[in-house]
């Protein structure tokens, strides 16, 4: 049995993990059927039937402008989507890249990356994305190089425990005295012991990205005013939250349902690929 697939049985059998995997697959066939479907077309509005309450036209209602909640929370869900994933592989390579710096076996790099690392993770992610935003104006890159940025940051100083007491050990300094380049001993030798926390750590920011659309996108440095996103969603409808709180509802439980997932995933995940915890897998191995 392959050890992805002991990992998955292992997640599956704990409550936490089934909601999890429940979840995080239904926001994925979501997002696909939403580019060949959804209820109503994006632009049809209906000034008459705003606000409306749910019916069978609108199953969640309809928003200030008689647009169809149901329809843009689906188109939503991939454009939060493709911010979690393109979120998880930039904060993943430049996690990686600062942790390979960590425990370079140049002095001056090793040093200064951990200084450099050290001083940049106190910057706040909002302040990253206003100071992306006046060049660039306000978009899902800049969420996406704001998100990475600070996710990187976290991730490489979690990692770096790891990542020194592997570049300490025998197996390390034997591959070196064998001659094995830097990267190369990165790759096969360290990078191995940093993926149980590097895997975990990026559920996490996968989950945190979501909510930093969501509050990036109502301070106005997020996604465009047309462009469909959970967060957009919100922040047309919050400012009239006593009034039609119905309309606040619905983005705001999708969004904590999917952090919620994210995150229980992050820690299912962790006692799955950990062979202390998951006898399964030291039978497999």
């Amino acid at each position: 049995m392959s050890t992805a697939r002991v990992v998955m049985r292992s997640i599956w059998r704990k409550a936490s993990g089934k909601y999890a995997l429940t979840v995080l697959g239904l926001w994925v066939l979501v997002s696909l059927v939403s580019l060949v479907w959804t209820p109503h077309t994006l632009l049809e509005t209906d000034g008459f039937h705003a606000w409306a309450s749910p019916s069978a036209a609108h199953p969640l209602g309809t928003d200030g402008v008689g647009a169809d909640v149901l329809s843009w929370l689906m188109a939503g869900s991939r454009t939060n989507l493709a911010i979690a994933l393109l979120t998880v592989a930039v904060s993943g390579i430049f996690g990686l890249a600062l942790v390979a710096a960590m425990v370079s076996r140049n002095t001056v790099l090793r040093s200064t990356s951990v200084v450099v690392v050290d001083a940049l993770i106190s910057i706040p992610t909002v302040l990253i994305a206003l100071m992306l935003s006046v060049p660039f104006g306000a978009s899902a890159a800049v969420i996406v190089a704001a998100c990475g940025f600070a996710y990187g940051l976290n991730l490489a100083r979690i990692a770096r425990p790891a990542a020194v007491l592997a570049a300490r050990s025998q197996y390390v300094e034997s591959a070196v005295w064998f001659g094995a380049s830097g990267m190369r001993v990165f790759v096969r030798h360290i990078m191995p012991n940093v993926m149980p926390v590097l895997l975990v750590q990026l559920s996490m920011s996968a989950g945190t990205s979501i909510l930093a659309e969501a509050g990036l996108t109502y301070l106005g440095v997020g996604v465009g005013a047309g462009v469909p996103s959970w967060g957009h969603s919100l922040a047309t409808s919050v400012k009239f939250i006593s009034i039609y709180p119905l309309t606040v509802l619905w983005p705001g439980l999708v969004v904590t349902m999917m952090v919620i997932a994210l995150h229980l995933f992050g820690d299912a995940l962790r006692d799955a690929i950990d062979p202390l915890t998951n006898p399964e897998l030291r039978e497999a191995a």
